[in-house]
């Protein structure tokens, strides 16, 4: 629940900003007539993602098993890879993200009447299809057995709902100037937390390829602590809903997460001791 909170709270505070962004310079420059194209460039987005949430979630039922471990691990693959793409990009853009927004709002207002709506849509809904994505990922890698039969947990959900209604507020509170949030920190902090999160949605999805028999050495196991760390337990639970921990581990999974975890987030920490300077000094 804890990690699915922190995905939703990143993805919903980088959308909050950028939604902040896009009202605060049309208020400013006298152009409070432009707002309702705003609000419905974000109201489509948001549509937008939750229908492809849905059709993550239905979409493969009645398929065989082997078919939805496929797509489910393929799935997997894919949302590592964009929200590794996403937090390496916000930590360089994250510079110029206003002046670049403020420089769009500007051509689409002279443009056609719903210009602004589609910048609104595509500023927000890449943060929606992204958190849709990686969201339903986690929460695939979060499943828990019962009575034989593998079900997803509602907490996952309910953690990322938890952490974008807080972004919201955030957000709000921030355009309003009653906080100042050191973002270099939080996206630095909430980075590096991620990229612990991708490598175990990464492991969990080679193991979906295992399981379809795309790949092999789904019974080649690195370790097996179920011993100590029984799945049913409350610090299993916890370990497998955060960090998506298996306790069962094969070989293939273990090379993966270490050859993603670590140079990933040695190269992470390098690029953000690059940047924070520069960061700091426009937020000062």
């Amino acid at each position: 629940m804890l990690a699915n909170f922190l995905i939703g709270l990143r993805e919903g505070l980088e959308a909050a900003l950028v939604v902040s962004i896009l009202v605060a310079y049309l208020v400013k420059s006298g152009r409070r007539e432009l707002l309702p194209r705003i609000w419905a460039g974000v109201a489509l987005a948001v549509t937008v993602a939750l229908a492809f949430g849905a059709a993550l979630t239905f979409g493969p039922r009645g398929l065989t098993f082997e078919a939805q471990e496929a797509i489910g691990g393929t799935l997997s693959l894919v949302a590592v890879a964009f929200v590794t793409w996403m937090i390496f990009w916000m930590s360089a853009a994250a510079r110029g993200l206003g002046a670049e927004l403020r420089g769009q709002i500007d051509r689409a207002a002279e443009g056609g009447r719903w210009s602004l709506a589609v910048v609104a849509m595509l500023a927000v809904g890449r943060e929606g299809l992204e958190t849709a994505l990686f969201l339903w990922a986690a929460t695939q890698a979060g499943t828990r057995e019962t009575a034989g039969a593998v079900t997803p947990t509602w907490e996952p959900l309910l953690g990322a709902l938890l952490g974008i209604l807080v972004a919201v507020a955030l957000g709000y509170l921030i355009y309003r100037g009653a906080i100042r949030l050191n973002l270099s920190v939080f996206f630095t902090w909430t980075g590096a937390f991620l990229i612990v999160v991708a490598g175990g949605v990464l492991a969990y999805g080679i193991h979906d390829l295992q399981e379809a028999g795309i790949l092999p050495g789904l019974h080649n196991l690195a370790f097996d602590v179920s011993d100590l760390v029984p799945p049913s337990s409350w610090y299993g639970t916890l370990l497998k809903g955060v960090f998506n921990f298996s306790p069962a581990t094969t070989k293939l999974e273990a090379a993966a997460w270490l050859l993603y975890v670590v140079p990933v987030g040695a190269l992470f920490l390098f690029r953000t001791r690059i940047f924070r300077p520069a960061l700091q000094t426009q937020e000062h």
